[in-house]
């Protein structure tokens, strides 16, 4: 398995918006909802959740694109559209960031599957943990994950 190291850069196509982060992912997730399928053009969407304090943009601003949600901020490059990283509001204390977005998405591996009840057929990539929807309790997964990457 790759490994990433800290800091992590990242941005959008068109590189108008930047972020970096600095510290350790909590969880690698892969979501196959058909919001997820529609927003990027394809099967699922990957996602790096980070901690809040361990993310910042470093250029540029983004725009919320996707649904507009009172709870859900899907934060986008105004020039090229490209879908960033989504917030949660209140902050749980992570930033979902798209792991394509990353300058070196190598290491990304799966360790989650979500809505797996809305996923192709083909696109389900055998993640070690699986749920039909989103799991009812966090906690055991990212703790797996710490265990897993230490």
């Amino acid at each position: 398995m790759a490994r990433w190291s800290l800091p992590m850069n990242g941005g959008c196509r068109c590189g108008k918006v930047r972020f970096t982060i600095a510290a350790p992912p909590l969880v690698t997730m892969m979501c196959h909802c058909t919001g997820c399928q529609r927003m990027t053009g394809g099967a699922y969407s990957t996602s790096v959740a980070v901690p809040t304090a361990g993310f910042a943009l470093t250029e540029g601003e983004t725009v919320i694109g996707g649904l507009h949600g009172e709870q859900l901020r899907h934060h986008h490059c105004d020039w090229c559209k490209s879908w960033m990283f989504t917030r949660i509001e209140p902050d749980p204390g992570f930033v979902n960031v798209r792991a394509t977005m990353l300058d070196d998405p190598s290491w990304f591996t799966p360790f989650v599957e979500t809505y797996t009840s809305e996923a192709l057929p083909w696109a389900v990539v055998g993640a070690p943990h699986k749920f039909e929807r989103f799991p009812a309790i966090w906690q055991p997964i990212l703790a797996a994950f710490a265990a897993a990457h230490v």
